[in-house]
This record gives structure tokens, C-alpha cells and sequence, in this order.
């Protein structure tokens, strides 16, 4: 197993008080396995994915643990996660540029964060230029600044650069939110092909975008309001969902071919809880078509199949 998190409990500190934008997530992600993490905004997809790299300082560590590669992260130590980033955990971020100096160029740059690192750039530099090569860019892209890339160059280099000490697990942000449709198709092939040469051991993809889930992911965690509500196979999970929240998120998808006077998109009424004071029970149930009295308490995450987690009474069976 390349991932087990256990019970993951990380809050942000408010002057209101602390939100709980993640309150209590088991689960695991194999070897070679692309998870997909989907949900609304504010669900607490990107405090998940960053809380396992400790980059976020307003973070607030309560409870959980984390084990990679059966060595477990001090998550709750900024300063002890030095030695696993970027060389067992390594992320992309939502936005390249904000992973990259705009006053410095491309080569320089990523010399000066592998030498921080305690690399040696020309033994790495032979390998660099391979992975270049590789996503299609030309290699004169180290003798030029950020601002000179477009935006799909930026992130390929990011990716590059992010995954060049190999690390066991990559985290990708909403890596594909700020691009146009025919370059998020090229960024998230990328993704997948950097898995297949061994770049990456494990991957967990962040997007709102079920869609590029459905081409890449091997499997979908769905999370909402801070709680996980179902884990599957991605093709679970788009055709056969259980729980009421991933069913009307997966109906809210255009088909492709299918006119909207034929088949009018549902959205899902009402607005996620406001996760300073969040209500007891199902965090879903004052939006859940479904709801009943049981959902005043809330619903353990468990496996119903195999492969196969939800946390809702009425999938799992217990709601007498």
C-alpha cells in the first residue's frame, strides 16, 4: 500500500474561531493507482491534499495519521516534513506560476531548488532534459522566464520539475482549471504517462471537473463539507453511485450527444454548511433528497463492496 491516512483531522485557525475543513478522513491509495478527489468548492479537497505535504502555515493539525510507503509523516511538523517533500510527497499547485520565480529563469530556477534540496543538478540535468523532451517542450525553455510560456508550457514544466526526485506520491491541484479544453486533454495524458514511466509510484488528482476524473482516475473520492462521502472505481462511482451526494453530482455532468431538450442538467439545491459551526449528523442531509430522522447521526464511512466505501444510512443498509 503506498498510502494509508487514518482518521486526518487538520482545521484553519480564524479570528470566528476553527474551521473544520477536514474532520476525519480514512482511507488508502495503492501503488500505481490514480485517485481522483472531487466535490464542490470549499469541500475540503485542496486542505486534504495539502495537509500530506504541510506547505499551508494556517494549517492546524488535530488528529490522524499518515503512512507512506510504511514510514509515517510528521504532518503535524512543518519542519520535520523537509525531508519527505518533493522526494516521497511532491505537489503541483493549482496555479504554475505559483510555483515558479518570474524574476528567474526556467534552468536556473530549478538548479537553485535541487542544490536546497541537497541535489546535484548536473547529474540531474542529463534526466531533466530527457522529461522535457518528453511533454513536448523544447529544451531552450530553460534559457526563458516564466511569463514567456504559455499557460499548458507552464504547467508541463511544473509537472517536470515537480516529479524529477521521483517522489512516491504526487498531489495535482486543479491542475487543468485555468486551461482551454484541448490543453487540459494534453496535461492530464501527461499525468497518466508520468505513472507509466515510474515518475510517480501513486497519484491523487484535485479537480472539481468530474470528466477529466472519468479519463485518468483508476478511482474517485468524493468529499463534502470536510467528510468523505464515497470512495470507488471510477466507473462505480460515475454509473453506479451510492450515495444521494455523488448521485447528483454526476447528474449535474452534460453527455456528450445528448440535447438539453431531451435531458435538462440538475444542479444541487441549497449550499454546503458553513464548516465554523458545521451541523451534526450527515453534513449532507438539509440538501439530501433522502433524508430521514437516522441522519441526525452521523453516518460511518464503510466498505458496502469490495473497493467500494460510503458514509450514508441508506446505502450501507443501517437505516432502520
Amino acid at each position: 500500500m503506498s498510502l494509508q491516512v487514518s482518521d486526518l483531522r487538520v482545521y484553519y485557525r480564524t479570528l470566528a474561531g476553527d474551521v473544520k475543513a477536514l474532520d476525519g478522513a480514512t482511507f488508502s491509495i495503492a501503488d500505481k493507482e490514480i485517485m481522483g478527489l472531487a466535490g464542490e468548492s470549499g469541500c475540503g479537497k485542496s486542505t486534504l491534499g495539502n495537509s500530506l505535504i504541510r506547505l499551508d502555515g494556517r494549517m492546524k493539525y488535530i488528529a490522524g495519521s499518515v503512512t507512506l510507503d510504511d514510514n509515517v509523516m510528521p504532518i503535524w511538523d512543518k519542519t520535520g516534513m523537509n525531508q519527505f517533500r518533493f522526494r516521497d510527497v511532491s505537489v503541483i499547485p493549482q496555479y504554475a506560476m505559483s510555483a515558479m520565480n518570474p524574476t528567474c529563469k526556467i534552468g536556473k530556477m530549478t538548479e537553485e531548488l535541487l542544490e536546497s534540496r541537497g541535489e546535484n543538478f548536473r547529474e540531474i540535468k542529463p534526466e531533466f532534459l530527457r522529461r522535457i523532451d518528453l511533454v513536448g517542450l523544447q529544451r531552450d525553455v530553460l534559457t526563458r522566464y516564466p511569463m514567456e510560456l504559455s499557460g499548458g508550457m507552464k504547467q508541463r514544466m511544473v509537472m517536470v520539475i515537480s516529479t524529477l526526485l521521483n517522489p512516491s506520491l504526487l498531489i495535482a491541484d486543479e491542475i487543468t482549471s485555468a486551461l482551454d479544453v484541448s490543453t487540459q486533454r494534453a496535461v492530464a495524458e501527461t499525468l497518466v504517462s508520468f505513472r507509466d514511466h515510474g515518475f510517480v509510484k501513486s497519484m491523487m488528482v484535485i479537480t472539481h471537473d468530474m470528466s477529466i476524473l472519468y479519463q485518468i482516475a483508476d478511482s474517485i473520492l468524493v468529499m463534502y463539507a470536510g467528510k468523505l462521502a464515497e470512495k470507488a472505481p471510477t466507473s462505480v462511482v460515475i454509473e453506479r453511485p451510492l450515495h444521494p451526494y455523488t448521485r447528483m453530482l454526476v447528474s449535474s455532468l452534460p453527455e456528450v450527444g445528448v440535447r438539453y431538450a431531451d435531458k435538462k442538467l440538475t444542479g444541487i439545491p441549497g449550499s454546503p454548511p458553513s464548516l465554523l459551526n458545521p451541523p451534526t449528523g450527515c453534513r449532507f442531509r438539509a440538501r439530501c433528497p433522502l433524508a430521514f430522522a437516522k441522519c441526525a447521526e452521523e453516518p460511518p464511512f464503510v466498505e458496502v463492496d469490495t473497493d467500494h466505501a460510503v458514509a450514508c444510512w441508506k446505502a450501507t443498509g443501517t437505516d432502520a
